[in-house]
């Protein structure tokens, strides 16, 4: 589902002060697959989610999503894939969900960018569908902000889902939260694997949340370990 063939990304050249954050990273992450990224601060681990995930352009090498280069699209074929095929669980929730928006319309959010009307029943449904699922069935209407933290990544998971990507990347999910909260985040996502067949790359300095995946790749220095 996802491949990275000798990628690197160096950041300073322009200055003359280069700094390597990817060197050489080469991987493979099978389809229905829950991988975590792990590695001490300044790793690399955050910057392997972003080129993976097509949010940042790697200096050399290859990036692929079920076979599809990403180094080869234009931007707005790239803005297409991120929207269609990948779903994204950031750490923070201003980057995650919009106060503007009710939760269900967050949820099915997506959709709407992608040209779906946000008052079909169909698509309102979806919304419902995957709140249910989360826990959060009663909270459709409310404003993200009256939500608590774990619950506002729960709903951030939903609306990961609600296009049925190929693969999620998660940033840090749990790293804000409780406890019991972080196991249900943990849980969604490792559902998602189990019952829908779904990939998930999750970054994590947390080994009680890598211990939720099948496979821990560790990072130190912007290499692969």
């Amino acid at each position: 589902m996802l491949t990275l063939e000798s990628v690197s990304r160096v950041y300073g050249r322009e200055a003359g002060r280069e700094t390597a954050a990817l060197d050489g990273v080469s991987c493979t992450v099978p389809a229905g697959s829950f991988t975590a990224v792990v590695g001490p601060s300044g790793s690399g681990k955050s910057t392997f989610l972003q080129c993976a995930a097509g949010l940042d352009r790697p200096t050399s090498g290859t990036v692929r999503i079920g076979g599809t280069d990403l180094g080869a699209l234009s931007e707005t074929a790239l803005t297409r894939l991120r929207r269609d095929r990948v779903g994204f669980v950031f750490q923070s929730h201003a980057l995650n969900l919009v106060d503007s928006l009710s939760v269900g319309e967050n949820v099915v959010l997506p959709l709407v960018l992608a040209g779906a009307d946000p008052s079909a029943p169909g698509i309102r449904e979806r919304g419902r569908r995957l709140l249910a699922r989360v826990g959060l069935a009663d909270r459709d209407t409310d404003a993200p902000h009256r939500l608590s933290g774990g619950q506002q990544q729960r709903v951030a998971v939903a609306r990961a889902l609600v296009t049925g990507p190929d693969v999620i990347f998660a940033d840090e999910p749990t790293a804000s939260l409780d406890p019991e909260s972080a196991v249900l985040v943990l849980g969604l996502l490792r559902d998602a694997v189990r019952a829908d067949g779904r990939t998930v790359v999750m970054v994590t300095h947390d080994p009680a949340a890598a211990n939720w995946a099948d496979t821990v790749l560790t990072m130190d220095g912007g290499k692969l370990l």
